[in-house]
């Protein structure tokens, strides 16, 4: 019967060390999917303002444009171009 009991608390313990870490997985992942999106508003904020001094505007919703002017506007002797 001890046996049994001694078992039955070690699977309890388990159980909740299991459930302590899903819980700080959860938290985590929360956590990053939260940074993730802070990246892409800074990254189109850092877009935007350098757009405001761009030589190249790239059509927004083409993706090989934007990285055309990516490429022109970061260019690091303007001069060359």
């Amino acid at each position: 019967r001890k046996e049994l009991d001694a078992k039955g608390d070690f699977m309890m313990e388990l159980e909740s060390k299991l459930h302590q870490a899903n819980s700080t997985s959860l938290t985590l992942f929360n956590d990053v999917k939260k940074s993730q999106q802070e990246v892409e508003l800074l990254k189109d904020y850092i877009y935007e303002l350098k757009s405001r001094v761009a030589i190249y505007i790239p059509v927004r919703e083409d993706p090989v444009d934007k990285k055309l002017a990516e490429y022109i506007n970061n260019y690091p002797d303007r001069s060359k171009l």
